[in-house]
């Protein structure tokens, strides 16, 4: 089976430069497109003059992470594709070995490596780590990766195991599940629409696993650093739309009102640290989420119609009690 290996690209050329190579020398057998959110520099020409092999696709503007994958994929043929970021390097059968995956488990439709930290190669990286779940008031964390604690990789992970949601920093989709689930959410624009497509995946009866014998490394903040405030920006605003949209649960009204409470806590604390860049991103992410409510109540709509079962549960636990109560920081079995 070949993999449809679509590289994300805007204004990248340096991280071009630095990781295409690995992936051009390991996916020979793969079929590799730089999907070019228009960019500016002159990532084309490079990648155009020194990978011929790499299929271009353009794109007229910047449709961030949903938008640029959802057009890029529909000139895409494989049945199957990976969505890598622009700074992961991969190693030797790193495609082979979830391909194999695809072909012998049709439920199957996303499938993430075990993803590592390019600058400490033995810790697992913050996007995605050894595969991600989701606690009852839709928080994600990892096998390997709790909030901001990152864990040393000594093979504790090295079981392949179903997962809650597979990191987009190197996301592996079957493309008709993908289509089945209308692909991507673009109101999200940036992080945790992976999340919200694997949550109606699940929904869809699908499942999401996570292959350890598949190992990239990934540079990561290579579009927005962890601090940068844009960034949690997204992830409150987004994490607030996978509620709507997604949680089934008869609680969910007071689930969303609990999070929205935590949401408030951290922006306080955020306050009281001076962090008022950060402040303000959270207050601008709950203004927006409710300039969105009508709309995002017709997708909880449209995502009732893909429920063919009720197996799309998340953990029954908190993250935030295990973490900062608890001082559990550390995946375990009580975290499942």
């Amino acid at each position: 089976m070949k993999i449809a290996i679509v590289i994300l690209n805007w204004n990248g050329v340096d991280l071009l430069k630095t990781y295409l190579p690995s992936v051009v020398e390991h996916s020979k057998d793969h079929v590799i497109y730089l999907a070019d959110n228009a960019s500016t520099d002159n990532s084309i020409p490079w990648t155009t003059a020194t990978y011929p092999e790499v299929k271009i696709i353009a794109m007229d503007k910047n449709r961030g992470y949903a938008g640029g994958y959802n057009v890029a994929l529909k000139s895409v043929q494989e049945e199957v594709v990976c969505l890598l970021n622009s700074d992961v390097a991969v190693t030797a059968g790193w495609c082979d070995v979830i391909a194999n995956r695809f072909q012998t488990d049709s439920s199957l439709a996303a499938c993430q490596p075990k993803i590592l930290d390019d600058k400490r190669k033995d810790y697992f990286e913050y996007a995605g780590a050894a595969g991600g779940f989701l606690d009852r008031y839709a928080y994600p964390y990892c096998r390997g990766r709790i909030f901001d604690t990152i864990e040393k990789d000594l093979g504790q992970y090295n079981d392949a195991i179903n997962l809650h949601w597979a990191s987009g920093a190197c996301l592996f989709l079957r493309v008709s599940s993908y289509n089945e689930v209308h692909g991507l959410d673009e109101d999200y624009f940036a992080h945790q629409e992976e999340i919200d497509l694997c949550w109606r995946l699940r929904h869809a009866g699908y499942t999401i696993s996570y292959q350890p014998d598949s190992v990239v490394y990934h540079l990561g903040g290579g579009t927005l650093a962890t601090i940068n405030p844009r960034k949690t920006f997204y992830n409150f605003r987004n994490s607030l739309y996978n509620i709507i949209k997604n949680d089934r649960s008869s609680f969910w009204i007071g689930t969303l009102f609990i999070r929205m409470v935590l949401d408030g806590i951290a922006a306080f604390k955020f306050l009281i640290e001076f962090k008022l860049a950060h402040f303000m991103a959270v207050l601008k992410a709950h203004f927006y989420f409710y300039l969105k409510l009508i709309p995002l109540f017709r997708k909880r709509k449209s995502v009732k119609r893909l429920i063919k079962n009720n197996s799309a549960q998340n953990a029954q636990l908190s993250i935030v009690y295990q973490y900062f109560v608890k001082g559990n920081k550390q995946y375990s079995n009580n975290l499942k």
